[in-house]
C-alpha cells in the first residue's frame, strides 16, 4: 500500500503542499502516521518484542518498568500529537466552510443577476405583447 494522502489535498478551498506551513506539514504527517493500522500493527510488534526478549534475556525484566515509562512518555507525546491534528483538522473545516460561503455568496450574485434579467425579459414581453396585440408600431430599441 502507499503513504496515506489526506484527501484535501486536492480540494480548490483547501491549502495544500507549498502553502502549508512547516507545523501544518508535521500535523499532517503525524496524523496521518499515527492514526493508521501500520502503526498499531508496529507497536504491536515493538511490545511483542520488547517482553520476548527481556522476558528471557533481559535488561528491563518483569514488570517491564523501562517500557512501562517508555510507553507512558509515548502516551504523553500522542496525547500533545492528538491535539496537534484536531486543531489542524478545525483549520481544513474552517476553511472549506470559507471556501462554501465565497462560492454560495458568488452563487447569489448570479442568481440575482438572472433575477433581474427574467424581470427585464417579462417586461419587455409584456410590452411587445401589447404593441402586438394593439398593431401599433414598437418604440425603436434604444426606448426600451
Amino acid at each position: 500500500m502507499g503513504t496515506p494522502v489526506s484527501v484535501w489535498h486536492h480540494h480548490p478551498g483547501v491549502r495544500s503542499g507549498a502553502h502549508l506551513t512547516l507545523g501544518e506539514r508535521s500535523a499532517d504527517v503525524m496524523r496521518n502516521g499515527m492514526g493508521s493500522w501500520p502503526f498499531v500493527f508496529s507497536a504491536l510488534g515493538f511490545l511483542t518484542i520488547w517482553m520476548v526478549y527481556n522476558g528471557r534475556h533481559g535488561f528491563d525484566p518483569y514488570p517491564f518498568i523501562l517500557l512501562n515509562l517508555v510507553l507512558s512518555c509515548l502516551a504523553a507525546m500522542q496525547g500533545a500529537i492528538l491535539l496537534i491534528a484536531a486543531k489542524r483538522s478545525d483549520t481544513i473545516a474552517s476553511e472549506l466552510a470559507k471556501h462554501t460561503f465565497d462560492i454560495d455568496q458568488e452563487s447569489l450574485a448570479i442568481t440575482v443577476q438572472i433575477h433581474d434579467l427574467a424581470k427585464r425579459i417579462d417586461a419587455l414581453a409584456e410590452i411587445i405583447h401589447l404593441h402586438v396585440a394593439s398593431d401599433t408600431p414598437l418604440p425603436p430599441a434604444a426606448a426600451l
